[in-house]
């Protein structure tokens, strides 16, 4: 009977485990690592032709010249070349992360502090990893170069819009002291509709077609919410309601709304030059643009001065106009408002303010991105007057939170509020009569 290898040579077998290497340690020498990189970079400039050779083999080719000599193993070889191309054909560490669709935020906090959020969940990303600050600060300046943006000790603050429409806020010393932090928050090629959002249980169908009803009857709205809930998809998803005949104009910081009909304007601001002059805002541009003709306005979101000639633009014919802004929730949202109308400088009183917001504003809605990640639309609210100089407002719709599960999702139900809305009769003057079997 023959005998087997192991039982011949008294081969004693071993169970050998292979563990993940965390990117930032698989090559450990930073310093012969950043040597390499920059040698090599310079040698693809130096000895480029524009030829129809393979690039990647041209690199390839060129990174084992430069390491021939080195004593260095598989998976810092591996390591290297994988570098090179990325920095070479993408946006170093980052390029994978910025073509995945999955991955909606990216956050780099240091060289090896990376998190990226997936389904509204933060995870931190050990797979890549940077070799020094400069090698960060490298990163974003060939992120912003194509639009004309510069980051450096003298403006060591930077918020843009990539040309993908991604946003982009990078901030480096001396102002952070961490070090280079670069926050992307991705742009959705295929932008989410009201249908997406019905199939995430960020809200139901009766919420949806109240909405609809809101808007088509030109009803003043605002989406309220904190950072990251998804109050931009929400307005943008509304906007998509408004009718094709209707002239809009759209004004935002760094323009993520992307509307379907026939007669858009799209308006963005524009920071200072170097010089300090030239600064377009958001006011500004919402003054100009009540002189275009406008059937909506619709700001991005409102932070400052132009609350008051938002609210003045309500006010004064520009119905079915919309905007987003930070709060907590409905109540909260009317309390910033004034405190925006203030800023603006105008020596009114609060009850002349809280008159003119109850004039301006129909209809608040508030979304949150829960503890397990989802965003749900919680409320629902209309303005319905003001008592004892406060605005009263009343809850159509709401999202009740009844517990949490062992995987730690939230259990809650969508809940609506009894009786007829004081907002139904206007939208039924208005021609919009479906919302018969939810009210009535």
């Amino acid at each position: 009977m023959s005998k087997s290898f192991v039982s011949e040579f008294d081969v004693k077998e071993e169970n050998i485990t292979l563990n993940d290497v965390p990117d930032y340690e698989a090559f450990t020498n930073k310093e012969l690592l950043d040597k390499l990189r920059n040698e090599i970079i310079q040698n693809l400039i130096d000895n480029y032709q524009n030829t129809n050779d393979d690039i990647a083999s041209h690199i390839r080719e060129e990174v084992n010249k430069t390491i021939e000599g080195y004593d260095l193993d598989v998976i810092e070889r591996a390591y290297i070349n994988n570098l090179i191309d990325n920095e070479i054909n993408g946006y170093g560490p980052i390029t994978e992360l910025l073509d995945d669709p999955s991955i909606t935020e990216i956050m780099v906090n240091g060289t090896n502090d990376i998190y990226i959020e997936i389904d509204g969940k933060l995870i931190k990303d050990d797979s890549i990893s940077f070799i020094n600050d400069e090698h960060i600060i490298r990163t974003i300046q060939r992120l912003i170069q194509p639009i004309g943006r510069t980051i450096d000790t003298s403006n060591p603050m930077v918020d843009a819009r990539l040309t993908d429409g991604s946003r982009l806020n990078a901030i480096i010393e001396p102002l952070s002291l961490n070090g280079p932090v670069l926050t992307i928050r991705k742009f959705r090629k295929e932008l989410e509709g009201i249908e997406d959002l019905l199939r995430n249980g960020t809200l139901i169908p009766e919420m949806a077609r109240f909405m609809d009803a809101c808007v088509k009857s030109k009803m003043n709205i605002i989406v309220c919410g904190g950072t990251g809930s998804g109050k931009t998809t929400l307005l943008n998803v509304m906007s998509s309601f408004i009718n094709n005949d209707e002239r809009i104009i759209t004004i935002e910081d760094a323009a993520e709304l992307k509307l379907g009909q026939e007669h858009v304007i799209s308006l963005e601001t524009r920071r200072s030059n170097y010089e300090g002059t030239g600064a377009i805002t958001i006011r500004d541009l919402v003054i100009n643009s009540l002189r275009m003709r406008p059937d909506r306005i619709i700001v991005g979101e409102v932070r400052g001065k132009e609350a008051f000639d938002m609210l003045q633009a309500m006010n004064t014919g520009h119905e079915g106009s919309m905007t987003t802004l930070h709060a907590n929730g409905p109540k909260d949202s009317l309390n910033r408002l004034e405190t925006m109308v203030l800023m603006a400088g105008m020596e009114i009183p609060i009850k002349a303010i809280r008159e003119y917001i109850e004039n301006a504003i129909d209809i608040v809605i508030n979304i949150s991105r829960l503890t397990d990640g989802k965003r749900k639309v919680t409320s629902i609210s209309e303005v319905v007057g003001i008592k004892d100089d406060e605005i009263i407002l009343n809850e159509i719709f709401s999202f009740k939170q009844t517990g949490i599960t062992k995987d730690g999702e939230v259990i809650g139900e969508f809940v609506k509020t009894k009786g007829k809305p004081k907002s139904y009769e206007r939208i039924k003057s208005r021609g919009v009569d479906d919302l018969s079997d939810i009210f009535e």
